[in-house]
């Protein structure tokens, strides 16, 4: 087993959860193409360099648009959760946010420079 692949117990879980291959031309293995799915995002490489044991990229990118559309993918999220809950191997006090991802609104970038500017006639102190 390879960095960032499914182990037998993980696709034990995962694999009922896929729909069967429907008839007509021959299916890329299921578990391949979630391997390819698990690698492109691990690594944040582009689809086109992803290697060849996990077929065509276009295969499993296709593939990974079409989980993504149809609900596979937030269904096996979910599933995934619960069953770490269920076993107790959920350590939900780890989150990680990425800030190469996050973006600052565009007007973040327009702000006054030098302070505030100068005091309005409403906001100076009431002379008595």
């Amino acid at each position: 087993m390879r960095r960032h692949e499914l182990t037998d117990q993980a696709w034990a879980v995962i694999g009922p959860l896929l729909a069967p291959p429907r008839m007509g031309r021959p299916v890329r293995d299921r578990r391949q193409v979630l391997n390819g799915i698990l690698w492109k995002l691990s690594t944040g490489a582009a689809w086109r360099d992803l290697p060849e044991r996990y077929g065509p990229w276009k295969t499993v990118y296709e593939r990974f648009r079409r989980w993504s559309a149809d609900g596979t993918r937030d269904r096996l999220l979910a599933h995934l959760q619960q069953h770490s809950d269920a076993i107790g191997e959920a350590d939900r006090s780890i989150v990680c946010v990425d800030s190469t991802i996050v973006r600052a609104h565009q007007h973040a970038a327009g702000a006054r420079k030098g302070g505030p500017g100068p005091a309005k006639p409403s906001d100076a102190p009431a002379a008595d």
